[in-house]
């Protein structure tokens, strides 16, 4: 399994406890806390994926562009 896939699959494991958790805690409903913890981490575990192929893809221009190396030595 690819690592961006391994570390996206893990980081939405982490993102969904704690949005059922979090949504449970406030609306003291299993259903409406399950409906909540699914819908926003999913999205955001898909950003995330993105997210670090961006970088990656920002990190092999920065060996090759010394202005996207400037650029990303310093994020």
């Amino acid at each position: 399994m690819p690592r961006d896939l391994l570390k996206t699959l893990t980081y939405l494991a982490v993102h969904l406890t704690v949005g059922f958790t979090v949504a449970y805690a406030f609306t003291g409903s299993l259903t409406l806390a399950g409906g909540i913890a699914l819908i926003e981490p999913c999205i955001n575990a898909l950003a995330f994926f993105f997210h670090e192929k961006a970088w990656k893809r920002a990190e092999q221009r920065a060996a090759i562009d010394p202005f996207v190396r400037s650029a990303v030595a310093h994020s």
